[in-house]
């Protein structure tokens, strides 16, 4: 079975996606005049700089959860498993040198990441509540359908939210988190799974507002708590950094060589698990979060888009690498280990017994924050399906259904794996081929939405950063045009 799935998974993610990930983030990086590169500064003050104001400025804009909330959801829901279990995986798999390309697709994903999120944010719709939601299902219907008038705008619609919830039936929280759990407290799977079953039902009761607020609490906290325990251990192994940027870039370009219970890869290999574990982890192009980013309370889609950008920045180019040199600079990523199991072998080489027992607790924590907010992508997808107003009593039927239904396959696959004893290898691999449908279609759907979310960008520039003149007849939110028409 395993050999299938790597069949599968390396047709998946063949050229034709790889290349499309890729020149996606560089059509936009040029297009934009490399804007998460030259405008990093004002990002990051846009950004954070915010959260040291007393006052919101987009406090009277509607939205459920502030720009902070929606990003912590977000990143709760990037910022997890993908990055300990999937960066491993990546390294196991493919060599060290898959970290390069997991910087790479980051770095170009930033803006790609900005864009997803600025187009949901400004095609998003507000429900009988007066609440906004959005995302990739959104901008296909008004961007593509409305706008341009592409008649078959349902299909890439259907194929993303096929793609979408193919990932409800395989999850990888669950099985990563009961496996951490297992080995280092010696229980069994099954019972550490049902437990975080129990937690899951508890915190998605509260639906998404609540899910927000558990976020900014939690991912503060576990980012800064993982990224100090992994700095501890190449601080530690100082001499041995430059040695690891060496070897990343070298087997980025030739390969990896059989060591120790490393089997050894091909330069394919190696740039096709940086690419895909970076998309897995950073969800950049995916089209996943700016689902939750469009329920934000914002004065500009690109004001919130930028979030995603930091979002990007965040998840890979510092938790994942932090990941990722802890377990080359032990020297662990040649045992033969892969998962989550190899990223507790290299905190635990790196500072005992302790550091497996840190890593499992950001294992659950980063485990929790995202099963947590996956749940939020899938209930915005069915409110929009069953968004009509004739359908109100059957969308709120199926939303409180859908709840109750949630972490239950995630408890089933865990059961699955343990009777048939299932490796963590072909896990991920399952994870790989939930990614690249959606992934896909969206990235070919963002090329076609390119001149509005330019326009977006120059009409942001010459509001907030005085470059270029002010249309006072622009629609910054796509409702904004349709309540003119009226």
């Amino acid at each position: 079975m395993e050999a299938l799935l790597e069949t599968i998974v390396a047709w998946l993610w063949g050229l034709p996606l790889i290349f499309t990930v890729l020149f996606v983030g560089l059509y936009f990086t040029i297009g934009s005049k490399l804007f998460q590169f030259g405008y990093l500064p004002h990002i990051f003050k846009v950004t954070f700089g915010e959260l040291f104001k007393k006052k919101d400025k987009s406090a009277d804009t509607k939205g459920i959860l502030t720009p902070f909330q929606a990003v912590s959801t977000a990143i709760g829901g990037s910022v997890g498993v993908g990055n300990i279990g999937g960066v491993a995986t990546a390294i196991a798999i493919g060599g060290p040198g898959a970290v390069l390309w997991m910087w790479l697709t980051a770095l170009l994903g930033m803006i790609t990441k900005t864009v997803e999120v600025t187009l949901s944010v400004h095609y998003r719709n507000t429900d009988e509540k007066g609440q906004p939601f959005g995302g990739p299902t959104y901008y296909m219907e008004k961007g593509l359908g409305e706008e341009k008038n592409f008649k078959f705008w349902k299909i890439p619609a259907i194929l993303f939210g096929i793609g979408i919830f193919t990932t409800f039936f395989i999850t990888l929280q669950n099985y990563t988190i009961s496996e951490a759990l297992s080995s280092t407290f010696n229980i069994s799977m099954i019972p550490a799974s049902f437990i975080y079953l129990v937690l899951i039902y508890i915190i998605i009761y509260g639906g998404i507002k609540r899910i927000g607020e558990i976020a900014g609490r939690l991912v503060p906290f576990m980012c800064i708590f993982y990224v100090l325990a992994g700095l501890f251990i190449i601080l530690k192994n100082y001499s041995e950094i430059i040695p690891v940027f060496s070897l990343i870039f070298d087997s980025a370009f030739n390969g990896t060589a059989a060591v120790g219970g490393f089997a050894g890869a091909a330069i394919a290999q190696v740039i096709r698990m940086g690419v895909a574990r970076a998309v897995y982890s950073n969800e950049a192009g995916w089209g996943t979060s700016p689902m939750i980013h469009s329920t934000a309370k914002t004065s500009h889609p690109v004001k919130q888009g930028m979030w995603g950008a930091v979002e990007v920045f965040i998840d890979t180019m510092i938790v994942c690498t932090i990941t990722a040199f802890t377990i080359i600079i032990t020297g662990a990523w040649s045992s033969g280990l892969d998962g989550a199991a190899l990223t507790l072998s290299a905190f635990e080489i790196g500072i005992g017994e302790f550091g497996r027992y840190v890593i499992t607790i950001s294992i659950f924590l980063f485990g929790l924050t995202t099963s947590t907010g996956w749940y939020t992508y899938y209930e915005i997808l069915l409110r929009q399906v069953f968004g009509d107003e004739k359908k109100l009593t059957l969308k709120y039927k199926i939303l409180l259904w859908f709840k109750w239904l949630y972490p239950i396959p995630g408890f089933l696959m865990v059961v699955y794996a343990v009777m048939y004893n299932l490796p963590g290898k072909a896990v991920w691999y399952f994870a790989d081929i939930t990614t690249a449908i959606p992934t896909f279609v969206n990235l070919v759907v963002l090329l076609f939405l390119s001149k509005k979310f330019f326009e977006l960008l120059r009409d942001y520039k010459a509001r907030y950063l005085n470059i270029g003149v002010v249309d006072p007849n622009f629609n910054v939110f796509y409702e904004d045009r349709l309540k003119k028409k009226k």
